[in-house]
């Protein structure tokens, strides 16, 4: 008859009938005929392969099947403080926000969805991170870390300290809460100060580049006591340069640099007592002076080594006197020293000449004159 309407729905469809726009009832697989005498009908068809319910009376429905929902909907009712984990078919595809209110169809694919209390603690299950990660929802809901090697992670809940945390990979539901993580490097870092102008005790003028090597040992110290510590470092470093250069002139400077270090170090070492942060080392590495007292340390420096070499000299001339001295006590005290170094004196002489004729000294030895020939 033409108030007969005739409904088809399919194995992956549902049909919502509404008569003078009231909900009815909920029409299954197969041909159905629905009657609309004296009534305005309306069939809605929804495919159910998404098994998420795509209409915008969800509170109405559940109103009107009352006792009759469970047949046909999963109902996901996640109170303010929970999440919902929707599971289809097993696996985790969809996740709820606190206060969500939302139906699923059943017959086509296995729903359930899982209620988390956020009051139990925000840290997500690595499992669940995980898979919320593999279907790009992580981001979306929760803060995901990653604390790297030989670094420390402090964790703030709505700017409270919470703990803190070593190495590894963690995330933290973000729903009503304002989570946040600091990351603090605890491996061995260096500080360069460099182009410091400064005066020496003796009023020198002079550029000092320093450099220092430091680590965190106290994440926690560190962040809540001071706001930047390399910073901080940084001008304890200036402080300490100043403070120790001006009490020293320029020659004990050159002259003794560890001595420097050492003061710098021990004075940026107290300042730093009690922050979590441990000072390894402290070292000048270039005193830069001005082009005249170059000029002036260079003439000093030329003028003490000739200094040096001068006396040197005279040393090793005063040695080879007192030598030749006592060379001359021996031979006058031995005659056969006397004839032994007047034969080498020849010896030397006859290499040299071709020919010599000796009269009278060497009668010791050559008896009378004797007539040396070269080539005989």
């Amino acid at each position: 008859m033409f108030w007969t309407q005739r409904v088809v729905v399919g194995d992956a469809e549902r049909a919502l009938i509404y008569r003078n726009r009231r909900f009815d009832r909920v029409l299954g697989p197969g041909v159905h005929r629905v009657y609309g005498w004296r009534a305005r009908v309306e069939v809605l068809l929804y495919g159910i392969a998404k098994p998420e319910y795509a209409g915008n009376d969800t509170d109405a429905l559940v109103a009107a099947l009352g006792a009759r929902l469970d047949e046909h909907f999963a109902l996901a009712d996640i109170g303010v403080d929970q999440v919902g984990l929707v599971m289809k078919n097993g696996k985790l595809e969809d996740l709820l926000a606190p206060g969500s209110r939302k139906l699923y169809w059943k017959g086509l694919v296995p729903i359930e969805v899982v209620a988390t209390t956020l009051s139990a603690g925000l840290e997500l299950r690595s499992d669940i991170a995980q898979r919320l990660r593999q279907i790009g929802l992580l981001d979306r809901v929760a803060l995901a870390v990653t604390v790297p090697n030989e670094s420390a992670g402090l964790l703030y809940v709505d700017g409270k300290l919470v703990r803190t945390l070593d190495a590894g990979s963690y995330a933290y539901w973000n729903f009503q809460k304002n989570v946040a993580v600091e990351l603090v490097e605890l491996r061995v870092q260096s500080v360069e100060v460099s182009g410091q102008e400064l005066l020496t005790r003796d009023k020198v003028s002079l550029r000092v580049n320093l450099a220092a090597s430091m680590r965190v040992t106290d994440a926690v110290a560190t962040r809540s006591k001071v706001a930047k510590v390399n910073d901080y470092l940084y001008r304890e470093l200036q402080y300490g340069l100043r403070k120790a250069v001006s009490a020293k002139t320029l020659d004990e400077l050159l002259g003794d640099k560890a001595s420097l270090d050492a003061d710098i170090y021990g004075y940026v070492r107290d300042q730093l007592d009690g922050l979590g942060v441990e000072v390894l080392g402290v070292g000048v590495k270039d005193v830069i002076l001005p082009g005249e007292m170059k000029e002036i340390l260079n003439g000093v420096v030329q003028a003490e080594k000739t200094a040096q070499a001068n006396v040197i000299r005279r040393r090793e001339e005063a040695n080879a006197t007192r030598s030749l001295l006592n060379t001359a006590k021996l031979i006058e005290d031995s005659p056969t020293l006397m004839r032994l170094k007047e034969l080498e004196a020849l010896e030397k002489v006859t290499e040299k000449i071709d020919k010599l004729t000796v009269f009278g000294g060497l009668d010791g030895v050559l008896k009378q004159l004797v007539s040396l020939k070269s080539g005989g």
